[in-house]
């Protein structure tokens, strides 16, 4: 594998990691070999102690790590306001996380790998999940959106592919989506008959051969999955990461906060803060991985601006 050095410019830090090669704005195209599923393909140059730790930590559940941050977002608000007075309605800081997200991915491609059958894959696909209400009110019925997004996209385009489906189920407050009509057949179902469904379903996930089509219906199987406790007016939450599918990433991010800081010049200064927690993983990547994906990922969304051009390389995951 080829070695290549990232900076990190804001903070000139040279960060150096060997599990990525540098590629066009494209992926390679594989061919599928066996061990391979349909939604990833079984990394086999891994390190002895990460194709071991899924052995050790069987269940997501057991391999839960947790951490909380805050990012600064003056940068973001701004961007969020020009582009609400170009037109795009409803423009907010969840774009600029998920295109943040994104382009982390690109960037540091471990954080888009899953644990499945006690084993490590990369991801073929990168989608969003997110669970959504109908309308802001007690008795309105939630409903989960899936977004599938290319490696390359911009700002706008993952603002354009996100509303598209936001708005599709927001606005069918009296058509059920795929999700809607799936979750109502297991509902009539008995307990007993839902107990041997679910525990098929576990089965045929184990072993690799569960249809795609049915896991893209299902909201355990993506990327990443992201909550908005903001819009509810309430602070982040560490949300569990499931053991049915393969989740490897919850983040949750809360309302903005106003705080007067001094810098190092003694000046007093006015910084609008919004706490992000997450929970991870471990076993997709080690920690040094981890803590560079997400520092990336930090510096990304204070400095938004990066994210209105397409990434000018991409790398891949190891093989």
């Amino acid at each position: 594998m080829k070695a290549v050095n990232i900076m990190l410019k804001d903070k000139n830090e040279n960060i150096t990691l060997n599990e990525s090669e540098v590629k066009p704005l494209e992926y390679k195209k594989r061919r599928r070999r066996l061990g391979d599923r349909s939604d990833g393909r079984k990394l086999r140059t891994l390190q002895p102690m990460n194709r071991l730790m899924p052995y050790i930590m069987k269940n997501r559940s057991d391999a839960q790590n947790t951490f909380a941050d805050k990012i600064e977002v003056s940068k973001a608000d701004l961007l969020c306001r020009q582009k609400v007075l170009e037109g795009k309605t409803n423009f907010s800081f969840l774009h600029i996380l998920l295109a943040a997200y994104l382009r982390t991915i690109t960037q540091r491609p471990a954080v888009n790998r899953f644990v499945s059958g006690q084993k490590i894959y990369a991801r073929n696909e990168i989608v969003f999940v997110m669970t959504i209400k109908k309308e802001m009110s007690l008795s309105a019925p939630d409903t989960v959106i899936k977004v599938k997004f290319a490696p390359d996209d911009t700002l706008d385009d993952v603002y354009e592919k996100f509303n598209v489906v936001a708005t599709d189920a927001i606005a069918s407050l009296d058509k059920e989506t795929s999700f809607d009509k799936l979750i109502k057949v297991f509902n009539i179902i008995p307990g007993f008959i839902l107990r041997f469904i679910v525990w098929l379903v576990k089965c045929l996930d184990y072993i690799g051969i569960l249809p795609k089509a049915f896991m893209d219906l299902l909201p355990f199987y993506g990327s990443m999955i992201v909550t908005s406790m903001g819009s509810l007016g309430i602070n982040p939450i560490y949300h569990h990461i499931y053991d049915f599918g393969n989740l490897p990433v919850f983040l949750s991010y809360g309302r903005k906060r106003t705080v007067f800081e001094y810098d190092k010049n003694g000046n007093l200064n006015k910084k609008r803060y919004i706490d992000i927690k997450a929970v991870t993983d471990e076993r997709i990547c080690d920690g040094f991985y981890f803590a560079s994906a997400f520092k990336y990922f930090k510096k990304i969304v204070e400095n938004p601006e990066c994210l209105e051009t397409k990434a000018t390389e991409l790398f891949e995951d190891i093989d």
